[in-house]
């Protein structure tokens, strides 16, 4: 089985701590996305779970697309809200980029590490190439 990394130096978080884990793992055409925030280059965006949400989706996205995939090709999210009030409006922003693509996906309500009102990760496959 091989195994790629991305970005298995960690990146930044708040205040610039290091962060000790990849961005991704690739497994034999299996993608494992760690949990994003609604962060841009360690500093976290303010606004509501809208906001936050579009911009926690988009680091997603972002981290697919630079392993090669889509999200045609998400499997199941996993997502933590900060409060179950904010459940309908996150659906609107999930929708509005998984609409015609819609994963598995399971919602809890959570304390949050970070100072944010949502996090999201994925689950992805893309059959290997032969």
């Amino acid at each position: 089985m091989s195994i790629k990394r991305y970005g298995v130096e960690g990146g930044k978080g708040q205040g610039g701590q290091h962060l000790p884990f990849a961005r991704a793992v690739e497994a034999n055409g299996w993608l494992f996305v760690s949990g994003q925030v609604p962060m841009v280059n360690g500093e976290l965006v303010t606004g509501n779970v809208i906001v936050q949400s579009r911009q926690a989706i988009h680091n997603l996205l972002a981290i697919l697309k630079e392993a090669g995939y889509g999200t045609e090709h998400v499997v199941r999210c996993g997502v933590w809200l900060e409060d179950a009030r904010d459940f309908a409006a996150f659906n609107g922003v999930f929708k509005e980029f998984f609409g015609e693509n819609p994963p598995a996906r399971a919602c809890v309500e959570t304390k949050m590490v970070v100072d944010c009102k949502v996090e999201i990760d994925c689950v992805a496959y893309k059959a290997p190439a032969a």
